[in-house]
């Protein structure tokens, strides 16, 4: 007689320790226990002395740093300032990087000529624009704000262009069959499907529309997070350059979290990619 093969199904099951590192809390944790480890680290350098303390202060000293300059009212409106400026410039770059990505995306003559020289202004560091601009716009915001457009449009404009054409033409042929055409299209149809790679091209935008910022600022003196760093570095104080970059850090990741993260998971949801 032939052996009887066991056909028990195979499951999965979670360990507890896999359940814990899913859950909400387990998240937290990890990433709490991360960034203590890595104070830990710090102090232990400063405590090296391997690097004077001028060089390499203390977590104390830069924490001493940032609330001093919350205390004193000296944050907010530097904070304000720099926002101010990257919301208009971002702003703008998306509005002209959907438009010039779709463009480029469905007419092949676009693709030949604008995006060839789209492609080369991309690998342009987005500060050559400042001298440009300053003579343009003069010694104010509206050359910072244009340094952050030129900074991040063109890394939107790529994002939008790669995710149309990667769309699968069966999707195209099928709406065409249904009766769609025109604007319906794009918006119920092209835009839809390329969403996940358009959301990369818009966080990457958004990311040079920072350093685009952060880098126009250092150079021109005017109220923002830019100048807090220079007068800091004039100043020698340590504490307040290492406490300014940390708070910038904390601002990206803080608008990652309220912005991009919710885009992220929502698009994941809808295309069935949360395993």
């Amino acid at each position: 007689m032939a052996k009887t093969l066991d056909q028990s199904p195979i499951t999965d099951t979670p360990t507890v320790i896999q359940r814990w590192r899913k859950s909400t809390w387990g998240r937290w944790s990890i990433r709490v226990l991360f960034y203590v480890l890595l104070v830990i680290i710090w102090q232990a350098i400063f405590q090296s002395g391997i690097w004077p303390d001028y060089n390499v202060p203390s977590p104390l000293e830069v924490l001493s740093s940032l609330l001093t300059g919350f205390q004193s009212g000296q944050f907010v409106p530097v904070i304000l300032a720099s926002l101010g400026r990257l919301v208009v410039g971002y702003a703008i770059s998306l509005g002209s990087g959907l438009v010039l990505g779709l463009l480029i995306g469905r007419v092949s003559l676009l693709k030949e000529t604008i995006g060839t020289l789209v492609l080369g202004l991309q690998a342009l560091p987005s500060i050559c624009w400042l001298p440009l601009a300053i003579l343009w716009f003069g010694l104010n915001d509206r050359a910072i704000v244009f340094v952050v457009i030129m900074g991040a449009i063109f890394s939107i404009t790529q994002g939008v262009e790669a995710g149309v054409r990667n769309i699968s033409p069966i999707y195209l042929k099928a709406a065409r069959n249904l009766g769609t055409r025109g604007l319906a299209l794009y918006t119920q149809v092209i835009f839809p499907a390329a969403f996940p790679t358009i959301l990369s091209g818009l966080k990457q935008g958004w990311s040079f529309a920072w350093r685009s910022l952060m880098a126009g600022e250092l150079l021109y003196t005017t109220i923002g997070l830019g100048l807090l760093l220079e007068n800091a570095r004039d100043l020698l104080d340590t504490e307040q350059v290492i406490a300014v970059m940390l708070l910038i850090i904390v601002l990206g990741v803080a608008i990652d979290a309220l912005i991009f993260a919710p885009l992220e998971k929502m698009t994941r949801k809808r295309w069935g990619l949360n395993g």
